[in-house]
C-alpha cells in the first residue's frame, strides 16, 4: 500500500504553516511503516502531480478555516471534500482541486482521501504558529496517527518527540 502524507501551507503566515509543520514533527515523533510517504506540499499545486499519481491513500494536514474556535481539530473525506475545495478554506487549496481533478481524469487518484488540521488563530506574517494552534499540535498528530491505523499502518511513537 502506498500512502503520502502531505503536508500543505505557507510557514511564512503563521498558522497557515500549520500543515508543513506538523509532517516535520510527525517524522521526528513517529517510526512510520514501509509505504508511507511524507511530502512538504508547502503551497504547490501541480507539481505535486507525479508525487501523488496512483497512491492508495492520501492524507493532507493543513490549516482549515471552518469558522470553528482556533485550534479545533478537523477531518474532512467523503462528501465533505467537495466542500472544502470550493469554499476556499486554505490560500493554496486550488492548486491542489487541480491535481485531483487531474488525477480522477486520468484514473488515477488515491482510493481514500482525507484532510486533516486545526482551525487557524492567526494568518498574520509570521514564522511562528499561534499559541492555540501550538497547543493542539498534538492532537493533530494523534488523528494522523489514527488515520493510518485505520488504513491498517501502526507509526509508533519513537519517543523523541516532536512537538
Amino acid at each position: 500500500m502506498r500512502v503520502v502524507v502531505l503536508g500543505v501551507g505557507n510557514v511564512l503566515l503563521s498558522d497557515e504553516g500549520l500543515g508543513v509543520r506538523a509532517i516535520e514533527r510527525l517524522q521526528r515523533a513517529h517510526r512510520l511503516p514501509p509505504g508511507v510517504e511524507v511530502i512538504d506540499g508547502g503551497t504547490s499545486g501541480m507539481e505535486l502531480l507525479e508525487q501523488l499519481e496512483g497512491i492508495d491513500a492520501l492524507i493532507m494536514v493543513d490549516a482549515i478555516r471552518a469558522g470553528a474556535p482556533p485550534a479545533t481539530p478537523i477531518r474532512l473525506a467523503g462528501n465533505a471534500l467537495p466542500v472544502f475545495f470550493r469554499t476556499r478554506l486554505s490560500p493554496h487549496q486550488v492548486g491542489l482541486c487541480d491535481v485531483l481533478a487531474s488525477l480522477e481524469l486520468l484514473g488515477r487518484s488515491p482510493r481514500h482521501i482525507c484532510i486533516l488540521g486545526l482551525q487557524p488563530q492567526s494568518l498574520a506574517l509570521g514564522m511562528e504558529l499561534s499559541r492555540e494552534v501550538e497547543e493542539g499540535m498534538p492532537a493533530l498528530l494523534d488523528m494522523v496517527t489514527a488515520e493510518l491505523a485505520s488504513l491498517g499502518l501502526a507509526a509508533p511513537a519513537t519517543g523523541c518527540g516532536g512537538i
